[in-house]
């Protein structure tokens, strides 16, 4: 088979296609100045005829003949030779020596000794020999046949030859002699006969190995040995060492024309064959960095672009199985090294909780002292003596690690039935799973860091745009490869958003399935980018999206919506009450299926359906449908009411405006983001007892305003709130109050010892971080 190529486009067009520059002519003018170095493509020189594999050993005949130089040519032609001996002869790196070393070939015979090979033609017998000269005498070797005779000529040559080089490039002394001699290793290289991997990886380990040695070339002579190399490049990975010398090359150069013809047919058909990162690191490396270069033109990530787009092709569908896996191992091998400083340094990188729950800076965070609020029933003043300590509940948050852990008693029930619980669960503490207050983790990254996240995550997004790939990417990213410290950054979180969404807009099942967990008891993009969740910059719209297209797919339904009950119910209810359709959808349902079972969590579900026009007309539909939810209604609302984080003011009102709350005992609004302007609808519940304002904006003006209307009132909660002594000085007319929690407020010690004088009651206080404490 004639493999003879041509610089005039004879070759194979495939292998053209192949190796052609990115851009063509666009990318000529790119900056840098002239270049004195201009990659070239080498034309294959191929030998025409027959090819052959390298040898490693095999079994010869073996005649050595000790003889003056003089006589050799009557030795040669003489009817008589000297006896022959067989022996499996192995092709060492820089020796011919023999599995049993006796006879002929009891020493190795050292490449360096070898003066000539060439090959012999006997006039009176048909045998097939070669013969090597040596000093003193002459190595004769004998083949069964003239393939066999011609496979051991061109593999001790090549052999000889490799180890010759191998000692000249070891101690250079002149790089003009240097760069000769590796391109006549290089056109050795590809006019040998012989097929085999090591014929073009050998030339390019020497080179490597050549440059790791010397550090201190030019610029100049790095390009003029690039140039040199490109042809063994276009059907070979570089080995480790030659990557490193690449990756420093783009990192210096990045618009040199070197990286355009020269680097981007390999990294092309590495991303088309590489088959596993883990195994050659420096290949990926390599690939990060050329990206990287590219990205450093002008036209910057449209150049990145350009070249994504001819990695999958013009078709539909990319021919190249391995491209997209290779892609997104770059890019997230790529985002982790943005935030190495901060995972190697876990002094400042948070916890998973932290990511969760939000967390505090470091020098903000306070001493490691639990906080323990004890939250009792509604009948406290008359029954607190016989309260059984399986109607208490606790809730500690350890600052070192600002987590929410919700303690329950061994005995108490831990089947999920709603955000609200049963009967003898208060609401209290329902919405403290994240604190809206707390913002995560402050991650700054370095301007060259801050640049690497910006290209790999726009490349995730212009992955995400291909119809053919996003199956594939969506399946890659459902574990979240990503370190922690990136979800709780966020401008990752927010440039990732796009990707999310694109999954979320597919109609195909097998791309936004993978919105949720890969598995029961860890966290999705579903739960990262919902209300509440770490990655969540919206006030639910993406979450909306997702739930719509996952209970539009063949999902198993109810399932599903046991699941948004159990985690997921607040931000439901919270969108719902903004009037979004999907949500309203999601709370008939809920009913419908009897999803919940808490009497109270069901009123508050009716409440907010019938806040809205859409809610009410869906809700109205529900109730001909079962007439026992309208008779629900009828007794007079819920006992309990947790609104969900995120919440407005216009929220509560359009709420407490949608139905009867006459009932209303207990009402938490912690983490949400109401404010004193809320006070005038919290005083139109005339049974309140207990009232959550953690973390909220709930100022003076509105604890003054409680304290005239809402004397009934038991357990108050002020954790982390503005309010002065000017609006706690006016709870003294609160005589009910038995547990007050000023937490973290700006309560002054004197305020404190009157509201103890006034208040008699007062049976659990916490003054903690304040200047009463």
């Amino acid at each position: 088979m004639d493999l003879t190529s041509s610089s005039g486009g004879a070759g194979d067009p495939r292998q053209i296609e192949e190796t052609k520059p990115l851009l063509g002519g666009e990318m000529s003018a790119v900056e840098g100045g002239k270049l004195g170095a201009v990659p070239c493509r080498r034309a294959l020189l191929l030998c025409n005829g027959m090819r052959y594999k390298l040898l490693q050993e095999g079994d010869i005949q073996v005649c050595v003949i000790r003889h003056p130089r003089t006589f050799l040519s009557k030795i040669l032609t003489s009817k008589f030779l000297r006896r022959w001996e067989p022996h499996h002869l192995t092709l060492a790196d820089n020796s011919l020596a023999s599995a049993t070393p006796t006879g002929y070939m009891e020493n190795s015979v050292s490449y360096s000794s070898i003066e000539d090979v060439q090959l012999l033609s006997w006039e009176n017998a048909p045998k097939y020999c070669l013969q090597l000269t040596i000093p003193g005498g002459t190595v004769l070797l004998q083949a069964a046949n003239s393939y066999l005779r011609d496979q051991w000529f061109h593999s001790l040559q090549w052999k000889k030859k490799i180890y010759k080089y191998k000692k000249v490039l070891s101690n250079p002394s002149r790089w003009e002699v240097v760069l000769k001699e590796i391109r006549t290793l290089v056109d050795m290289a590809l006019t040998s006969p012989l097929q085999d991997d090591s014929i073009h990886q050998a030339p390019l380990e020497i080179v490597s190995k050549l440059l790791s040695e010397n550090t201190n070339l030019t610029t100049q002579e790095h390009e003029n040995i690039i140039v040199a190399i490109a042809p063994l490049l276009e059907n070979n990975h570089p080995p480790p060492d030659l990557c490193e010398f690449f990756c420093k090359h783009c990192r210096e150069r990045p618009r040199s024309m070197v990286v355009i013809e020269v680097f981007t047919p390999v990294v092309q058909r590495i991303l088309k064959h590489n088959m596993d990162f883990g195994k050659c690191p420096r290949l990926r490396l390599f690939t990060q960095e050329y990206i990287l270069a590219l990205n450093e033109l002008n036209a910057g990530m449209e150049v990145v672009k350009k070249f994504i787009h001819s990695m999958h092709g013009p078709t539909g569908q990319c021919p190249h199985p391995r491209v997209l896996p290779n892609l997104v191992a770059v890019c997230l091998a790529a985002i982790y090294s943005c935030y190495e400083e901060f995972i190697n340094s876990r002094d400042n990188s948070p916890s998973l909780k932290e990511i969760r729950n939000g967390c505090q800076q470091q020098c903000d965070r306070k001493p490691n002292l639990p906080l323990r609020l004890l939250h009792t029933s509604p009948d406290l003043v008359c029954q607190e003596a016989t309260l059984s300590e399986s109607r208490l509940k606790s809730v500690i948050v350890t600052s070192n690690e600002i987590h929410v852990e919700v303690e329950r008693n061994n005995t108490a029930n831990q089947k999920m039935t709603a955000s609200a619980g049963n009967d003898s669960e208060p609401n209290l503490i329902d919405c403290l799973m994240v604190s809206p207050t707390c913002s995560t983790m402050s991650i700054e990254l370095s301007a060259q860091a801050d640049r690497i996240l910006g290209c790999y995550v726009e490349i995730l997004k212009i992955l995400s745009d291909y119809d053919d790939w996003r199956p594939a990417l969506a399946s890659l990213l459902q574990p979240i490869p990503f370190p922690k410290e990136a979800l709780a950054h966020e401008k990752f979180t927010k440039e990732l958003k796009y990707v999310i969404q694109r999954f979320a807009e597919d109609p195909r099942q097998e791309v936004h399935s993978c919105l949720l967990s890969v598995r029961t008891g860890k966290d999705g993009w579903f739960q990262l980018y919902s209300p509440g969740g770490v990655a969540c910059d919206d006030d639910g719209e993406l979450f909306a999206s997702m739930v719509h297209i996952l209970m539009g797919s063949c999902y198993k339904t109810k399932k599903f919506l046991l699941s948004l009950a159990e985690n997921k119910l607040g931000p439901c209810m919270l969108l719902a009450l903004r009037g979004n359709q999907t949500m309203v959808e999601i709370l008939c349902l809920m009913l419908e299926y009897n999803i919940i079972d808490n009497n109270d969590t069901q009123l508050q579900i009716i409440s907010t359906l019938e806040s809205t026009d859409v809610g009410k007309k869906m809700y109205e539909q529900l109730c001909d449908r079962q007439r026992e939810l309208k008779e629900l209604q009828r007794k007079g609302g819920p006992t309990r009411l947790t609104l969900p984080s995120k919440s407005t003011d216009a929220d509560l009102a359009r709420l407490l405006s949608s139905g009867s709350f006459g009932n209303l005992e207990n009402l938490s609004l912690a983490f949400t983001n109401v404010t004193s302007a809320c006070a005038e609808h919290l005083i139109k519940l005339p049974s309140l007892k207990q009232l959550n304002l953690w973390s909220t904006q709930f100022g003076d003006a509105g604890l003054r305003l409680l304290s005239e209307h809402l004397t009934m009132l038991q357990v108050l909660n002020l954790c982390e709130t503005p309010v002065t002594d000017a609006g706690l000085l006016a709870l003294s007319s609160m005589k009910s109050l038995c547990s007050l929690n000023m937490n973290s407020t700006k309560l002054s010690a004197d305020t404190y010892e009157d509201l103890k004088a006034k208040l008699p009651n007062l049976k659990e206080v916490d003054v903690r971080y304040t200047e009463a404490w």
